[in-house]
């Protein structure tokens, strides 16, 4: 899989996502696992976003999470910034519209709540890593906690199959996905018949190594390798994969970030991305047994959960107000936002 030369990019000029049968990953057989990642890093290669079935988790839980969500979504605004966002230790809780800015003045058109993995323990915190603030509502802490192991566990299996589709040990990057800053995004895009040409999301790249999507309704687009939008339909038990960041210099560029934005919001439209990272103290840097001397590194190193931080700081009002105050900095060698993918590459994106 790992055979393409450095400085190219396999991305095609795609008008629809591959799809993938993950089921195979789950199978005993090494021979049916391994030919199920080839699919999975074809896909990754040559769109950095493919579709999933087969994936194993329970549409019981997908409704509760449904449900719960727009319980929770249906509440008054002073409800709901009760477990406002900027009042947690580990970035967790309500996010309101336009707390969070992809680009320089632009407003995102949604509200939100946050849930990381849920770190209870006093030492090993950090900034991303921490217990959740999670709302009062009835149901809410069991039903979403219950989707969020689900999709996790699906994550590992993911890691694996993507560790082998490069040729690595299907351990590869198991090993440091113990405790890991992922976290699950419950997001909700209210109806606004005035809202159709607005963004949801303006144009980025995912921050982590990969993102497994579950949404509602129509809204997102993908840019392909030829630079033009691409919309991405729902499909009916399905998961969307996207490549992030750090899996992008894990692979040393085979596997591209891609970028993508919400744009279209003509309907009341709900989106679940859990956002899949290793260890926050893991550093990120090419994997040494896919370099070489016609394939030399392309990445500096970075730190995971440092990277993640940074990116997070320059994103959301509440973050950026304590760094302007001075009451926080970020990581040394913290990246700018849009660094991988399209987008650094220099292709002209508009939102």
């Amino acid at each position: 899989m790992a055979s393409r030369q450095p400085g190219t990019s396999a991305h095609t000029a795609f008008t629809h996502l591959p799809v993938v049968d993950v089921s195979g990953l789950f199978s005993p057989e090494r021979e049916t696992r391994e030919a199920t990642a080839r699919q999975l890093g074809k896909g990754a290669e040559e769109a950095g976003f493919l579709y999933i079935t087969g994936h194993g988790v329970p549409l019981a839980r997908i409704e509760r999470l449904l449900n719960r969500t727009r319980e929770y979504f249906a509440q008054p605004l002073d409800e709901k910034m009760r477990h406002y966002i900027g009042r947690s230790t580990n970035h967790s809780g309500y996010v309101p519209e336009g707390e969070e800015q992809f680009d320089s003045g632009t407003i995102d058109h949604k509200e939100a709540y946050d849930i990381g993995f849920d770190f209870l323990s006093e030492e090993g915190r950090r900034p991303m890593l921490g217990p959740n603030q999670w709302a009062d509502l009835p149901g809410f802490r069991e039903d979403i906690k219950a989707y969020y192991d689900a999709v996790l566990a699906l994550s590992q299996q993911l890691f694996r199959g993507f560790a082998l589709a490069l040729g690595l040990p299907e351990d590869a990057f198991t090993k440091h996905v113990t405790t890991p800053p992922s976290q699950l995004r419950l997001i909700h895009y209210p109806f606004n018949p005035d809202a159709a040409d607005r963004p949801g999301i303006g144009a980025h790249t995912d921050y982590e190594c990969f993102t497994i999507l579950l949404p509602t309704a129509p809204g997102l687009e993908v840019l392909n390798g030829a630079g033009e939008w691409i919309d991405v339909p729902l499909m009916k038990d399905a998961f969307v994969i996207n490549i992030g960041d750090m899996l992008e210099v894990l692979s040393n560029g085979l596997f591209v970030a891609t970028s993508h934005r919400v744009r279209k919001v003509a309907e009341e439209r709900y989106s679940f991305p859990l956002f899949c990272a290793c260890d926050y103290d893991t550093v990120i840097a090419p994997v040494p047994v896919l370099l070489s001397e016609t394939n030399p590194a392309r990445y500096e190193p970075i730190v995971c959960g440092e990277h993640l931080y940074a990116q997070t700081v320059q994103t959301f009002g509440y973050l950026k107000r304590r760094l302007e105050a001075g009451e926080l900095a970020l990581p040394d060698g913290a990246k700018a936002l849009s660094s991988f993918g399209h987008q650094a590459a220099g292709k002209a994106v508009t939102a």
